[in-house]
């Protein structure tokens, strides 16, 4: 299935919470719980959480998508296939610890790991991690995240990207694969818009880090 696919899957996991709103009283919850390092802005934090965790699920496929077609330009399509059926399979086919969550609390978490997934990606490979690609605020952004789906089931998650990019690039030789090709590709103007996002999701939903974290 393609990112169009997941997309879909989105979207009708948007029409449900616009039925119910399970989403938004999760998000109430959270409000009221976050660590002081995590502010809010605003008379409406959980409107602010909700729409951040809404942009964060929609950017998962886009993600994808990037990085499928800059592996396509750069010949590297083969390396990189493995991480995007499985990222893409957090959706489609999700595991059975995942069926149970099917509203947007799901999508959350299939986005976290994701999400999280092409972060141990660029970390994984020497040449690609001292590229920079990931921004500082999509780590934060990936922090917000685990703080919503909340302790331990976050590192439970974390856990098993762990054990995904072992069996995946679990190999000194993947950490020295020269991928400049692939990172010329990145740093054109298809990832561009990438940044941007990442760079203005926190601050766009009133949400900042404090001082010190």
């Amino acid at each position: 299935m393609t990112p169009k696919a997941v997309l879909n899957i989105i979207d009708q996991a948007r029409r449900k919470e616009a039925r119910s709103g399970a989403f938004l009283r999760q998000m109430k919850e959270k409000a009221a719980q976050l660590p002081t390092a995590i502010v809010v802005d605003g008379y409406q934090p959980a409107t602010s959480l909700f729409q951040f965790a809404v942009e964060y699920i929609e950017m998962a496929p886009r993600l994808i998508e990037c990085v499928e077609a800059c592996a396509r330009e750069a010949g590297k399509s083969e390396l990189f296939q493995p991480f995007v059926d499985a990222a893409t399979r957090y959706f489609t086919q999700p595991s059975v610890l995942l069926v149970q969550y099917d509203g947007l609390d799901g999508l959350l978490i299939r986005a976290y790991l994701c999400h999280r997934l092409m972060e141990e990606m660029h970390d994984s490979n020497r040449s690609i991690r001292a590229s920079e690609l990931v921004d500082l605020e999509a780590t934060r952004a990936n922090l917000l995240a685990h703080e919503l789906i909340g302790e331990p089931f976050a590192n439970e998650l974390d856990d098993s990207i762990t054990v995904t990019v072992l069996q995946i690039a679990g190999t000194p030789d993947y950490y020295n694969l020269d991928l400049d090709p692939f990172i010329d590709q990145v740093n054109n103007r298809a990832w561009d818009w990438m940044r941007h996002y990442w760079e203005n999701l926190l601050e766009r939903n009133h949400i900042r880090f404090s001082l010190g974290y």
